[in-house]
């Protein structure tokens, strides 16, 4: 009769089971290996799944290009024509115009520091004269260290291709070098501003297009490098990415705390690259699914279907169902993720019926 008596109690005792914070509350029950009959029954059964388990936090992205920095200007002056915010510039076209003049993007790691003439000697000497043969003013030119008088008469000919004063030399607000071509994110300065030595004229990025979201500090095992992320458009697509690593957050608005300062910001690229946003509308919001923990073609089983066992071993069990018998079956437990629980044991079998509570 006691042995009955505890059965009867069974379905009561599996229910109770939640998920939070990834920690698993469960009731009590009897130790594996008991059977019963009829009466002994749960309410209700589930059966026992193959399937993914995927633990995952969404939220609010946009959609930006790598590598922003911002181009000051080199000399005082006023703007002719202003920059125009998102076309993207290769080697050889005008970032802007200032005082009528074009300042011109070229190719190189090297910065202009400097204006450069006959005589000089040094490595932005060398891109220079890279850039002057990939332009098509190479004649003339033996590419190296030294800026001599072949380098002076190809730089005279593309100045005046450019409306310049062909004077043979390279002022430091003549060019801006670049590692490549670049995408315009802001415009820093409007038309007819006047700007001196160091004022922002012009925001640019690469041409790579990356998705930045923000994180609380508790998700910071999410911002590793390498975690993988689906990327929700704004046109409804998909577009699987992963975490490239973490950004130095934009800087707060005038008058703004502290809080804004308090998240993660971290920048994911799009495996499809460019491709996958093609289209897409750059300013609109998205939603990014950072994927923290994945199991696949696991059993699993709904939280509440497991019983704590009571009794010297403890652990975990269900109550599997067949016919009019039902049996406590040993069984191990995993991760969680949308209200299942995986479950392994040498007893079970996808498509076992398990006892739950009644809905």
């Amino acid at each position: 009769m006691k042995r009955r008596a505890a059965f009867l109690a069974l379905g009561a005792l599996t229910v109770a089971a939640a998920v939070t914070g990834g920690v698993l509350f469960l009731g009590g029950g009897d130790d594996a290996g008991a059977s019963g009959r009829g009466g002994d029954l749960p309410p209700a059964t589930t059966a026992v799944v193959r399937t993914d388990l995927v633990q995952s936090r969404t939220v609010d992205g946009k959609l930006d290009f790598a590598q922003r920095r911002v181009v000051k200007s080199a000399v005082e002056g006023t703007v002719t024509v202003a920059a125009s915010e998102g076309r993207t510039l290769t080697r050889g076209q005008a970032l802007y115009e200032l005082n009528d003049k074009p300042v011109t993007l070229l190719y190189g790691p090297v910065p202009m520091f400097r204006e450069m003439k006959v005589g000089d000697r040094g490595s932005d000497v060398l891109q220079l004269e890279r850039n002057l043969r990939d332009l098509g003013y190479g004649a003339g030119v033996y590419v190296d260290v030294r800026y001599d008088e072949g380098t002076a008469a190809a730089v005279e000919r593309w100045q005046k291709s450019l409306n310049r004063d062909g004077t043979g030399r390279v002022g430091k607000g003549d060019v801006v070098f670049q590692p490549g071509q670049v995408k315009v994110a802001a415009a820093d300065a409007a038309l007819a501003d006047s700007v001196g030595p160091g004022d922002a004229v012009l925001t640019i990025a690469s041409t790579k297009p990356v998705v930045r979201a923000e994180l609380e500090q508790s998700d910071g095992a999410l911002t590793s490098s390498g975690t993988k992320v689906d990327v929700i458009l704004p046109s409804g697509r998909t577009a699987p990415g992963r975490v490239a690593g973490t950004v130095r957050p934009e800087e707060p608005a005038a008058g703004g705390g502290a809080a804004a300062q308090e998240g993660i910001t971290v920048e994911v690229v799009l495996n499809g690259g460019a491709d996958a946003v093609s289209g897409e509308d750059v300013k609109a919001p998205l939603s990014v699914k950072f994927v923290s923990e994945a199991r696949r073609g696991v059993l699993a089983v709904p939280v509440e279907a497991v019983v704590a066992l009571r009794g010297e071993r403890g652990g975990y069990g269900l109550q599997v169902v067949r016919g009019t018998t039902s049996t406590m079956v040993r069984v191990e437990t995993g991760m969680t993720a949308d209200g299942l629980i995986e479950v392994s044991g040498p007893e079970l079998r996808e498509g076992m019926k398990v006892g739950v509570a009644k809905s």
